[in-house]
């Protein structure tokens, strides 16, 4: 009999699914397939991949269903269960000097507190793991059922340093764990999330150089700049980059960009957006991106955003249809939002957008990305101004699914405080034409 408490309860049948066609309900319980007991999400992914499988149900009543399925190789059965790794989730162990939700100010929900270091997330999500909390037992399993990619936090492979930056005396060591990954062919994609004094430099030059060595298996690097808020206190001493500091950081990743491009026909290491935004420098093309691996940590975002904007801004005709609307955003994307709708006004002249700038007083001024704006902030700098008929505001700000923002205030709240209608806007170029021409 399976542990109750490790019972793998079914939350959702997804509609048209297998698991609907065969009778399933949320509430219902997943005992076994092909007479495995199920672990975790691994072993549940592994499993249903194959054509014909025997599944043991169990009902809420007790009633215990035998279901034998046909199915096409790799076809999913349209399960969503209550915990999304079968499983309890693993907490990082790191107290790394840059972890951002230990800037964090107290009092907020309790899950953004949580850190995780989970390899079945960085599976599932994209998330990413240190390798110091993953044992050669869960490293042979990720070999055994091909998972790949799998996302690292490596920041640097001086392992002295690796240990410090991520209080850890396993955290160099742990590294090794890259080269079984590379020899058993697993795809991997790393980050650097670069320090002021610390990993910079020759360190940053160190890392790239050894990293090169797990090519072609690890796909790609991001090197983004250290976020710091303004709750540091009895933390490490950080730096802010300057100017000068980023324009350094950037001529280093061009040049390794150049020598990875002539021998291995990929750039392999990227910078963040923000590298380029604090130096004054222009977006890269898009050919620099290399199809934008590393997109979800804010690699090459503003330049696919500009060039979707670009693409669909050319098929417009014009027209003189009447908007006023207001827009805010962050301060890092404000100067090319201002931008798009000055560009917009030349072919809709009567669309009137009001762009505000909201700065992050929450969590500081040094955060300027739009994701990470609460509703108190949206909330005190835009009481009093002209909003408009409608308030555009960056899906980014939400979790995707929910309403809420970091802060715990909802979309209503904000509706309610600034009395204007919300409009979300979907993180691409058309769905911000469209937003504003309301398509």
């Amino acid at each position: 009999m399976q542990d109750k408490a490790k019972a793998h309860i079914i939350q959702e049948i997804e509609e048209g699914s297998i698991a609907e066609e065969m009778g399933l309900t949320p509430g219902d319980e997943l005992i076994s397939i092909n007479d495995t007991i199920i672990k975790d999400v691994f072993d549940y992914h592994y499993l249903i991949k194959d054509e014909v499988l025997s599944v043991i149900i169990k009902k809420p009543d007790g009633e215990e269903w035998e279901l034998d399925i046909e199915k096409d190789y790799d076809e999913d059965l349209g399960i969503v269960f209550e915990e999304g790794l079968m499983d309890s989730y693993r907490s990082c162990r790191n107290k790394c000097i840059f972890c951002f939700i230990d800037q964090m100010p107290p009092g907020m929900r309790e899950t953004l507190y949580f850190k995780d270091d989970d390899a079945r997330l960085s599976f599932l999500q994209g998330n990413y793991i240190t390798l110091t909390n993953i044992s050669d037992e869960e490293i042979d399993r990720i070999i055994f059922y091909k998972l790949s990619p799998i996302n690292i936090s490596i920041h640097t492979t001086n392992e002295e340093l690796r240990c410090k930056m991520l209080n850890n005396r396993f955290a160099g060591s742990s590294l090794s764990k890259m080269k079984k990954l590379k020899d058993a062919g697993i795809t991997m994609n790393g980050q650097i999330v670069l320090c002021k004094g610390w990993n910079d430099k020759d360190e940053l030059e160190k890392t790239t150089h050894d990293l090169s060595a797990f090519l072609p298996e690890l796909q790609s690097v991001s090197i983004v700049p250290v976020g710091l808020t303004k709750y540091r206190d009895n933390l490490s001493v950080l730096e802010k980059f300057s100017k000068e500091d980023s324009r350094e950081v950037i001529e280093t990743i061009h040049r390794w960009q150049n020598i990875f491009l002539k021998h291995y026909n990929t750039r392999f290491i990227y910078g963040g957006d923000e590298w380029y935004i604090n130096a004054d420098l222009p977006i890269p093309d898009e050919d620099s991106y290399d199809g934008y691996p590393q997109i979800e940590n804010g690699v090459g975002m503003l330049r696919s955003f500009i060039n979707e904007f670009n693409d669909y801004y050319e098929e417009l005709k014009g027209d003189d249809r009447r908007k006023d609307l207001s827009l805010a955003t962050g301060v890092l994307a404000t100067p090319y939002i201002l931008d798009m709708v000055k560009r917009l006004n030349s072919k809709y002249p009567k669309i009137n957008v009001n762009v505000y700038t909201i700065e992050n007083n929450f969590f500081g001024k040094n955060i300027t990305v739009a994701g990470l704006l609460t509703g108190q902030d949206i909330i005190e700098q835009l009481k009093g101004k002209k909003l408009g008929d409608t308030l555009l505001l960056p899906d980014v700000l939400l979790r995707h699914g929910e309403n809420v923002l970091l802060d715990d205030l909802t979309l209503d709240d904000i509706e309610r405080t600034l009395q204007t209608k919300i409009s979300i806007v979907q993180s691409d170029g058309k769905s911000f034409i469209d937003s504003l021409l309301d398509i």
